[in-house]
């Protein structure tokens, strides 16, 4: 199946079942000393903004990095290999889970920090446009991180120099285990500030690919061409825990019957079902889909076991060491 709705929905099997495997080798063996933001439930988001893409735009992320890393063609082994900590990792070992990079494919990194992403979207942007390149920056990050200051003024920059960037809030309605209904006022909305600060936004439904990739798609055109930043508000929704590979409904934050009706909304399942007319043998190429997968990242996990851990006399590499006087 070579058509591009397809192919969304094979990057989104790929990322679902790399992040399932990942996650069950974290909680059984506990050799990835890394604490693990997972994306399982939240495809549809990565796949669908990363897919309106070129090599050429940047995109960055918050500490749940794995799908948009994967989304935008980041190395697998490279990725798996920073979660054992290992040399030949993204970033050589030192990083973990929150801090992937590989310029090469046009995923220019990611942050613990909360909001920490957005500012430097903006400014890598602003840099394209004085060097006069036709190319832009996006930016995802949370409801949680739309709270924080940066979020503001960074918006407002972006709306005064008119800067090719493009905000991704991936907006999964809890800040850790706080959620969106005692953080925000009732009638407002991530989009409806964006707006408010000169900035185009529009809210999409993030579990629907399609959609969000013909959003993306748009945002990306209008910001090429230099008529200003966009927002993407993208309702969504993660089905493990804020941090690590269990669920926690009962954790008294959020109930399982809640998790059930996202679960039941599942992006994958949902695009498939939209495809099927098109496609008829769709189901049977998600599943031969799962089964490629789960070998590659299988075969990527025992690689990654036999390569060795950053030598302890180069850990200070890439380090900002102050001259000594």
């Amino acid at each position: 199946m070579a058509s591009t709705r397809a192919r969304l929905i094979r990057d989104m099997v790929r990322i679902r079942t790399v992040e399932e495997v990942l996650a069950d080798h974290y909680r059984d063996e506990q050799e990835m000393r890394t604490p693990t933001h997972f994306s399982i439930g939240q495809e549809a988001t990565a796949v669908g903004v990363c897919s309106a893409t070129t090599v050429k735009d940047w995109v960055y992320s918050g500490h749940r990095s794995h799908a948009p890393y994967l989304a935008k063609g980041g190395d697998l082994e490279a990725l798996v290999a920073e979660l054992y900590g290992k040399e030949a990792g993204c970033a050589h070992g030192r990083g973990g889970s929150m801090h992937m990079i590989d310029q090469s494919a046009g995923f220019a990194g990611s942050a613990a920090i909360l909001g920490e992403m957005i500012s430097v979207a903006v400014g890598s942007a602003w840099a394209f446009v004085r060097a006069g390149e036709q190319r832009i920056a996006v930016t995802f990050f949370g409801d949680g991180a739309a709270d924080e200051g940066v979020f503001a003024e960074s918006l407002n920059f972006a709306a005064v120099h008119r800067i090719p960037v493009v905000f991704v809030c991936e907006n999964n309605l809890y800040s850790i285990s706080s959620p969106l209904s005692v953080r925000h006022a009732e009638g407002t909305s991530v989009h409806g500030r964006a707006a408010a600060a000169g900035v185009r936004a529009r809210s999409v439904d993030g579990n629907d690919v399609f959609a969000v990739h013909a959003a993306a798609r748009d945002a990306v055109e209008h910001a090429r061409r230099g008529t200003g930043p966009v927002l993407l508000e993208l309702a969504t929704y993660r089905w493990r825990a804020h941090v690590g590979p269990g669920t926690d409904h009962d954790h008294g934050y959020r109930s399982k019957e809640e998790i059930d009706s996202w679960m039941a909304g599942c992006p994958i399942l949902r695009a498939a079902d939209a495809l099927r007319a098109e496609e008829p043998d769709i189901d049977a190429a998600v599943e031969a889909w799962r089964a490629e997968f789960r070998q590659e990242i299988h075969a990527a996990i025992d690689r990654a076991k036999a390569l060795p851990f950053p030598d302890t006399a180069r850990l200070l590499d890439g380090a900002y060491l102050p001259a000594a006087h």
